[in-house]
């Protein structure tokens, strides 16, 4: 079900307005201060909202159970989904899979309409092949427009409302809202919210397209820049299957310049160091576009070094806003939403259910506080005060051999702030809040 926010936004303020009143009311009449409530129910992002999360509980994964929380995601066709099991039979979560299938795509594509595989050129083509053409929503369909150098407007899985804007990332996008029951996903109970607005999107005209003569010289190859390890492993498997299924269906549609695609597997360890030695091995073996990476600090931190082997660099999960305006020569792009947009579809599920007071815990990094900035922002602009929300943050593992997170005393100013709502903004080590929470005899409702 696709909810306008806009229809729902003064309500959700008289809510919270009517329910900050009552509270007041309460303890002018009965003279005592309020009793701090322990009991909190769990909200999460996209991050950690996911069928394998739990796992990272050990024994205590049943404390997920109540847990909502948003990530991007457009209601998926089914046969889509099956495309995905049939690369990846294992496959349990379809998080950012959209995203990556797409961001394959129109990279291609971008590639074809250059007539080559130069990547400045490519990323002269990239915001053009979402709006303003011919609307094409398939590798055969799009690759045969592009090849007659026809312009397309592509619509795919993620992005079916509006192309790109001139910045290179989606103007409109649709988050879930989901549930976990039973230590899992409930899908029955997924909701799906609409964000953006489609006039931002592009109307500035692409470069004409360049007819090749013959083939190209060499194939169009993509490197993955993915967290198959680290703190973002959990979101790796739909994202690598998203990618192989997308590159599949291109050779199967004749390939790009005629020539097959290539990708070249590659792991950015949702860590720095490791994402600059991957990105200098796909250097080394003359990748043009990067897909990836995971994580938005990893992308911040390799942009650098992107920029200045001239490769085009395509995120199907990025989200920090910061990203927006990032000094790029523009070969930065994302399919991906900016947490602006997340921070509002955030701030209205955890404003449905009432609370009187909310934490707010996030990565102390860029992508982190970021959103946690957002979502404090549109929660004040519902009518909680600034009082009410509690801002705590935690130093994020720095690779796989850390220890692990200490929020001990987080958790004890939690309950000491009386919480009834606490928003987890992170990955996997998002679990060892929970357990410092339930440590700290803050029960957990669900």
């Amino acid at each position: 079900m696709l909810v306008s926010r806009r229809s729902r936004a003064a309500t959700l303020a008289a809510c919270v307005a009517l329910l900050l009143s009552a509270g007041a009311c309460g303890a002018e009449q009965s003279g005592k201060a309020d009793t701090p409530v322990h009991q909190v129910r769990l909200y999460g992002n996209d991050g950690n909202m996911l069928n394998t999360f739990p796992r990272e509980l050990k024994d205590r994964a049943h404390l997920v159970d109540g847990m909502k929380g948003t990530t991007p995601m457009t209601p998926l066709p089914e046969d889509f989904k099956a495309r995905l099991r049939a690369v990846d039979p294992e496959l349990r979560d379809y998080l950012y899979a959209a995203e990556a299938y797409d961001a394959v795509m129109i990279s291609a594509l971008a590639a074809q309409l250059a007539g080559t595989t130069a990547p400045a050129a490519i990323a002269e083509q990239i915001v053009g092949v979402t709006n303003e053409g011919q609307r094409c929503e398939d590798a055969v369909g799009c690759l045969k427009l592009a090849r007659t150098g026809q312009d397309i407007e592509y619509r795919g899985i993620s992005l079916t409302r509006a192309g790109f804007t001139d910045a290179g990332e989606p103007a409109t996008a649709s988050y879930g809202t989901l549930h976990f029951d039973d230590q899992k996903l409930n899908d029955a109970k997924t909701e799906f919210v609409g964000a953006g607005d489609d006039s931002t999107a592009s109307t500035k005209a692409p470069p004409k397209a360049r007819q090749p003569r013959g083939k190209a010289a060499v194939p169009l190859t993509l490197g993955g820049l993915m967290p198959r390890t680290g703190a973002l492993s959990l979101a790796y498997p739909p994202q690598a299957a998203a990618a192989a299924l997308a590159v599949k269906e291109i050779n199967a549609a004749g390939g790009v310049l005629g020539k097959p695609v290539v990708w070249i597997e590659g792991d950015d360890g949702t860590n720095p160091d490791i994402a600059r030695a991957t990105l200098a091995s796909h250097v080394r073996k003359n990748v043009h576009v990067i897909i990836g990476a995971g994580a938005s600090g990893v992308s911040k931190a390799v942009l650098p070094d992107v920029v200045a082997a001239g490769l085009v660099m395509v995120s199907p999960a990025n989200t920090d806003a910061s990203l927006t305006t990032i000094e790029d020569n523009g070969l930065y792009f994302r399919t991906a939403p900016p947490d602006s947009l997340q921070g509002r579809a955030l701030a209205d599920v955890i404003v449905r259910d009432g609370p009187r007071k909310v934490a707010l815990v996030a990565r102390k990094d860029s992508y982190g506080e970021g959103l946690q900035g957002y979502v404090r922002t549109e929660l004040e602009r519902a009518g909680l005060g600034s009082d009410k929300v509690k801002l705590l943050t935690y130093e994020p593992p720095a690779n796989a051999d850390s220890p692990p997170v200490d929020f001990s005393r987080g958790a004890r100013e939690i309950k000491e702030f009386g919480a009834d709502a606490v928003l987890l903004i992170g990955y996997a080590e998002s679990a060892a809040v929970i357990v410092a929470l339930d440590e700290a005899g803050v029960r957990i409702q669900q």
